[in-house]
C-alpha cells in the first residue's frame, strides 16, 4: 500500500535528520525532526528563512502537549474541539525540543492533527515534527502539491506520493495564543 510505503520511508529520513515534504491537515508542509537542531536548520537553508521567524510542530495526541511546555489551559481543549478547522496554539514555555525551533520568547506553536496520514506518521515516529509551509520565505504558500516550486522539492530528502494528485485548495489553521494569565488570543480566525 502507498501510504505504508511513504511512511516507512519518511520515518526513515526523519530518524536520519532528513526533511520531508508531506501532506498535512492544512497545505503541504516541510518537515522533520523537531528535537533535531541540525534537522531544523536544514528546513531553515530550505525556505531561505531567517531564524528569528519560528516554525510550529506537529502532535497527534492532545495529551503530548504536556510533553513539550510547562502551560496548561484546560478551557482551550474545550476551544478546539468547537472549531471544526485545524487549531494552532502558540503556547509559552516550550520545552524538549530543538532550541532553534522555539521562538525567542520562549514559545512554540503546536497543532495536533486529524490527519490520518500525519496522525499515523507523527505516532510511528514517536517525536513531534515540524510543519511549516511549503514555499520560500516571502511568497504565498501554495494550497495544492503542483503549486509547490521545484526548488523546495528538489531540497527535501524525500517527498511524500500520497495525496500529491489531489486538487482541493488547502487552507491555513486557525491561531490562538494561550496567554500567561490562562487567557486566549486569536490571532488568525
Amino acid at each position: 500500500m502507498q501510504i505504508d510505503d511513504d511512511i516507512q520511508e519518511a520515518l526513515r529520513v526523519l530518524k536520519d535528520g532528513g526533511t520531508i515534504l508531506y501532506p498535512t491537515d492544512t497545505v503541504w508542509g516541510i518537515g522533520c525532526d523537531a528535537t533535531n537542531e541540525e534537522a531544523v536548520k536544514k528546513i531553515y537553508r530550505i525556505k531561505k528563512r531567517n531564524e528569528e521567524k519560528s516554525m510550529i510542530i506537529l502532535l497527534a495526541n492532545e495529551n503530548d502537549i504536556l510533553k513539550y511546555v510547562d502551560q496548561d489551559h484546560p478551557a482551550i481543549y474545550d476551544f478546539i474541539r468547537g472549531v471544526h478547522k485545524p487549531v494552532t496554539i502558540i503556547y509559552q514555555k516550550a520545552k524538549g525540543l530543538a532550541h532553534n525551533i522555539i521562538n525567542k520568547d520562549g514559545s512554540i506553536g503546536i497543532r495536533v492533527v486529524s490527519d490520518p496520514f500525519c496522525k499515523k506518521l507523527i505516532n510511528a515516529f514517536g517525536k513531534p515534527i515540524v510543519s511549516t509551509s511549503s514555499n520560500i520565505s516571502g511568497y504565498p504558500p501554495p494550497q495544492i502539491f503542483n503549486d509547490i516550486d521545484l526548488a523546495i522539492i528538489n531540497s527535501v530528502d524525500f517527498v511524500v506520493n500520497h495525496r500529491q494528485n489531489e486538487t482541493e485548495p488547502g487552507t491555513p489553521s486557525t491561531v490562538i495564543k494561550l496567554n500567561d494569565d490562562l487567557s486566549f488570543t486569536i490571532l488568525r480566525p
